[in-house]
């Protein structure tokens, strides 16, 4: 008898240290802070590599991300209330346009892209598509393409931006007519004369009016266009070079002067602009992403932390290794905090 009572006691004992084990590891895990970052849908794969080393120096911390398109993103903050640690969207210049001063005070910009015609060896004519004649093989009517919605998405509005530019460089007035107009209720209409150069207006309906045809994709986020890509719904589609490289996708590098990549084209790039159903006007302009910590931040101190190694030497070689130009230097606008005071070279405010 007190051989097995002996042994009935080890067993609770064991028992007793594993429930209690198990407790511990819950109470652990129950108390790691959650960082929750919104952020745009094109940094979903460098900032999956930055939350797995930011976690792995914060073991106490838990990154919660969740992406959509950037003007969405903001507005999840302005107008349903969502709370946010981090803001990283694809322009910077949604921050102080639409959160500043209730919602945000400062911004950084941190990083850069291009926009690139993506496509895959199934695509139609993969044989062939260049930089030079892009534009007709999507007028091709068996040519199936897409970009994102211009409403919810600033990739859409750079797509469609970058389509107009397309007819002043390559001399065809017709490709925006073809392409964009022909496809969707989009329409685009030439303005006054600025320094001697026409102007043009790209018209943006409710998203509920765009009406895209049967060749036309046209979502909410750039990155659902990757899955009709993988399953031929589309043969092309309009997207950041970061997003193409790291879906292995082939791609069409575009000229600079169309691909709002370089700030010397700024005079080039300006002569378009995009309204929103929203109201709201957006020139062309080099493309580069921005990231904030709102006001309304839970985890201030390591929101803070969490932009520090996004701006580090650390931070930027993922965004390199991942297709993604780091801005060096980053640049702030307005009451950036002075613990990121000596990775923002350049202060404006």
């Amino acid at each position: 008898m007190r051989v097995v009572k002996m042994r009935v006691l080890v067993v609770a004992a064991g028992v007793l240290v594993v429930v209690s084990a198990l407790l511990a590891t819950h109470l652990l895990i129950s108390e790691r802070a959650e960082l929750r970052i919104l952020h745009a849908g094109s940094l979903t794969e460098p900032l999956k590599m930055v939350e797995a080393e930011f976690e792995h120096l914060h073991p106490d911390v838990d990154v919660r991300r969740e992406a959509a398109g950037s003007v969405k993103t903001v507005r999840k903050v302005t107008e349903l209330g969502k709370a946010a640690d981090v803001v990283a969207i694809a322009d910077f210049s949604l921050i102080p346009k639409m959160m500043f001063p209730e919602h945000a005070d400062w911004c950084v910009q941190f990083a850069c892209n291009k926009i690139v015609l993506a496509y895959t060896e199934r695509s139609r004519y993969a044989g062939e598509v260049n930089e030079t004649n892009w534009f007709e093989v999507l007028r091709r009517e068996d040519v199936r393409f897409g970009f994102s919605n211009p409403n919810d998405d600033p990739c859409g509005y750079r797509a469609v931006t970058l389509i107009q530019l397309a007819e002043l460089y390559y001399n065809d007035s017709q490709i925006f007519d073809d392409l964009v107009e022909a496809n969707t209720a989009i329409r685009c209409v030439e303005g006054g004369e600025e320094d001697g150069d026409g102007n043009f207006t790209i018209l943006v309906p409710r998203t509920e009016e765009l009406n895209p045809s049967e060749r036309v994709r046209v979502p909410s986020m750039e990155m659902e266009l990757i899955s009709a890509l993988e399953t031929g719904d589309i043969d092309y589609y309009f997207i950041y070079k970061s997003v193409a490289v790291q879906n292995h996708q082939r791609f069409v590098e575009l000229p600079p002067q169309i691909d709002l990549s370089d700030p010397r084209y700024m005079g080039i790039y300006k002569r378009v602009r995009v309204s929103l159903a929203s109201g709201e006007e957006v020139i062309g302009k080099p493309i580069i992403y921005g990231v904030t910590v709102p006001k309304n931040a839970e985890h201030k101190t390591l929101a803070l932390e969490f932009v520090k190694f996004l701006l580090s030497s650390e931070g930027r070689k993922i965004f390199e290794d991942a297709g993604q130009p780091p801005l060096v230097p980053a640049v702030g606008i307005g009451n950036v905090p002075e613990e990121l005071g000596a990775l923002v070279a350049k202060m404006e405010v």
